[in-house]
């Protein structure tokens, strides 16, 4: 039995649209999602902007009746309901009888659900005793019983994802979410290749949502002075490489991709779009918030997603490229990502790293966060189905430490030097996260 793994249908909700070719399409264009916070008044903070989806409904992907049955899910989840919605459609898995539910699974990295942080606010201030200068339990608890609801807290646990999305799709297979951050989507599909590769599942639904366009999740990143600040023109604040950058602009949204063992894929009819050859995993195990120096834990994740692929990233192919087309980067627009996320990709592929075009659609999109991995992964297969690849926006003042080809401004047609066959998709989440995941033609 073959071991090799297709995805064979893919889904996303972002700032730029609600589905595969309105996307790439606005993202060969250079488009951005950025604007004004449109969620929360957002006036009094540092970062008063980010990137957000809009116009979304939910009844605009499945009957009205089935999104009434998930009427309390989360922003995220209705995300992730539409994506995966749109990903079992291609991959032809909504029609009846066209997989064994048990052996089909879902491993997410979706995050946690925005707080009711109105009401929480509230009940603790009604259990704030001024002379003792500390809240009291009974008073808070009081004004807790009113204000909050059972839907909205349980909403807020991080399996809620999951569970909405297998129960709209009838998925009794393995279940799981993880939670490592930035880097949660793109361990979500390593994972769950691994799942198919070892025989507990024939298919697997990975990917990942997420939404911190809430006041809780927008001050936490400008305590840490890792969001953007450029309050007077939103559409240019995301400068992933540029020597003027000052960090990410925050975005939300969802990605999904169904993978499934080719002989599965060939024995029912669907279109392979491309294999999943290799995953990377690491642990920096340095500090919670910063990368440890030369990026070392992302060169391992890197070569041992190459590794498994069977691709050498210093053995030249045809024209003298690189045996690597397309390298979809983490990119953030931080000052320390954008730089060691660099000298790692350097140090992986030697004197042919400049010959890879290495480029972040979070200049565009913004940054998704636990979904931001699984949307690269989108981007890679597009770029191999296409040829092209995409821009950074915003890059006109190329630092020197970042001093690779990161297609600036201007998206790329390679199909005159043959296309794009092999890509990679690389995550770094905080606390020391890095996965990366080969993408390969079939």
């Amino acid at each position: 039995m073959s071991r090799k793994v297709v995805i064979t249908g893919m889904g996303w909700i972002t700032p730029l649209g609600h589905d595969v070719l309105t996307v790439w399409d606005a993202l060969l264009k250079g488009q951005c999602g950025m604007g004004a916070v449109e969620r929360f008044d957002a006036r009094s903070f540092r970062t008063n902007f980010a990137s957000q989806v809009k116009g979304f409904n939910l009844k605009n992907f499945m009957p009205a009746g089935d999104a009434e049955s998930h009427a309390d899910a989360t922003m995220s989840s209705k995300f992730a309901l539409a994506a995966a919605r749109q990903a079992v459609r291609q991959a032809g898995l909504d029609k009846s009888g066209s997989f064994n539910p048990r052996r089909f699974g879902i491993y997410l990295g979706a995050g946690e659900g925005a707080m009711d942080f109105a009401n929480y606010s509230a009940s603790h201030l009604a259990g704030w005793n001024e002379q003792t200068r500390r809240v009291e339990g009974k008073p808070f608890a009081q004004a807790a019983l009113q204000r909050l609801t059972v839907p909205c807290e349980t909403e807020q646990e991080p399996n809620l994802t999951v569970s909405h999305v297998a129960w709209d799709l009838g998925i009794r297979g393995p279940a799981s979410n993880c939670m490592t951050a930035c880097a949660a989507s793109t361990q979500a599909i390593g994972e769950a290749l691994e799942l198919i590769r070892r025989g507990d599942a024939d298919v697997m639904l990975a990917g990942g949502a997420h939404s911190m366009i809430h006041p809780l999740g927008m001050t936490g990143f400008i305590r840490l002075t890792a969001m953007s600040q450029r309050r007077d023109d939103p559409q240019t604040a995301a400068r992933p490489f540029d020597a003027t950058r000052d960090g990410f602009v925050m975005g939300e949204g969802a990605a999904m991709v169904v993978l499934e063992s080719e002989d599965h894929a060939k024995a029912r009819g669907a279109t392979p779009l491309a294999e999943v050859a290799g995953y990377g995993s690491t642990a920096d195990a340095f500090r919670i918030t910063d990368i440890a120096p030369e990026h070392r834990g992302a060169q391992e994740s890197i070569k041992a997603a190459l590794r498994q692929a069977g691709v050498d990233p210093r053995e030249p192919g045809a024209g003298g490229r690189s045996s690597v087309h397309y390298f979809c980067a983490h990119g953030t627009g931080t000052k320390e990502n954008d730089k060691l996320e660099t000298a790692a990709v350097k140090a992986v592929f030697g004197p042919l790293a400049p010959s890879v075009p290495f480029s972040s659609v979070k200049s565009m999109l913004g940054h998704l966060i636990q979904a931001a991995g699984a949307a690269g992964a989108i981007v890679c297969v597009q770029a191999i189905r296409t040829g092209w690849v995409p821009p950074t926006i915003n890059l006109h003042h190329p630092d020197p430490l970042c001093d690779l080809d990161h297609v600036p401004n201007v998206a790329r047609d390679l199909n005159p030097v043959g296309g794009v066959r092999v890509c990679l998709n690389n995550s770094a989440g905080f606390g020391g996260q890095n996965d990366t995941i080969c993408i390969r033609a079939v």
